[in-house]
């Protein structure tokens, strides 16, 4: 077993940890990001990125991570390959991590970036059709389907939301839920009903996702949740949005979450409750969820870690001072 100590551990991999390594390897703290289950989160699986601020053309997901990994190496970190399985922050700084491999990682601050990853049906064609007419995120992908035919399927918050920013890109959106009434807060609920773009079919749950010849998304085929008769419905663009699951069970009964399991930090800033531990990414914003927004959280990160550290060692300077001077 090997101990891996640095002034900066960083859990997961993401917009949110690579930006929070780029700027505390900058700043000379030598962080070391583990880099977890899915190495680049959840733009690794993401194709076509529009949104992403400096670049005038579609990039893909896989490529911008790769290019965060390699601006975090060039100016100085260190990732390892490995998936932390227990952390020990109850002591204070510094904190102890242990990874699968047996590893063992020391850090004087901890930020963590695990992420989260969007909740799916599990029918068929739905994975197959990640990127080619099924997505779990209307903000990220809507814009491709301008004009067209678009499904969301759901009944809660999240579902609502979705279904009407789609109503700036298409003018025909369906609206699927598996029981008669939503779920969402009642002004959602007003908003949704008051649209003659949206159309919400009842009762209905998707069996599968189905592609046509040029191997994109063409229909979806549905059962009746109280008939159990079958339907179908044509569309260009199907959006899961059923929640999200972020990646917190390592810190649960450690750290203060919501009851989405989302952290919990100090309002404006990635501070948990613990001196010294930060979260960033969608591990803590269950209300943005973009790469962008994740990447300027790591940012906020680096900085405070930054700062905290100055506070300690200046804190353990007057203190060696004190001491010398008895």
């Amino acid at each position: 077993m090997t101990t891996h100590t640095t002034r900066m551990l960083i859990i997961g991999s993401g917009p949110a940890g690579l930006s929070a390594a780029i700027y505390a390897a900058r700043a000379g703290m030598e962080p070391i990001v583990v880099q977890g289950l899915q190495p680049g989160g959840q733009l690794t699986i993401t194709t076509d990125v529009e949104n992403y601020p400096g670049f005038a053309d579609v990039i893909q997901g896989p490529w911008l991570m790769e290019q965060m990994q390699k601006q975090a190496e060039h100016v100085g970190t260190r990732m390892i390959w490995d998936t932390i399985t227990d952390v020990d922050i109850a002591g204070g700084s510094p904190f102890r991590a242990t990874g699968d491999s047996g590893d063992a990682y020391v850090g004087d601050v901890l930020v963590i970036s695990t992420g989260a990853q969007a909740k799916w049906l599990g029918v068929p064609g739905e994975q197959e059709l990640g990127g080619k007419g099924v997505s779990a995120c209307a903000t990220c992908d809507g814009f491709f389907y301008r004009g067209k035919k678009v499904v969301v399927i759901g009944g809660g918050n999240t579902a609502v939301e979705e279904a009407l920013y789609l109503t700036n890109h298409s003018d025909d959106v369906t609206l699927i839920h598996r029981r008669d009434e939503l779920r969402s807060e009642k002004i959602l609920q007003d908003r949704l009903f008051a649209s003659e773009k949206i159309t919400p079919v009842w009762n209905k749950v998707v069996e599968r996702f189905v592609a046509g010849e040029d191997g994109k998304l063409d229909h979806l085929e549905l059962v009746d949740t109280q008939t159990q008769e079958k339907s179908t419905i044509r569309a260009d663009g199907a959006f899961v949005a059923i929640g999200h699951a972020p990646a917190t069970e390592l810190f649960r009964g450690k750290l203060p979450m919501d009851d989405g399991g989302y952290l919990l930090v100090e309002p404006g800033t990635p501070k948990t409750s613990v001196p010294g531990v930060f979260a960033c990414g969608d591990v803590m914003d269950h209300t943005y969820r973009q790469a962008v927004t994740a990447a300027g959280t790591g940012c906020m990160a680096a900085l405070d870690a930054e700062r905290f550290l100055a506070t300690l060692e200046f804190a353990e300077r007057e203190a060696r001072t004190a001491e010398a001077a008895e």
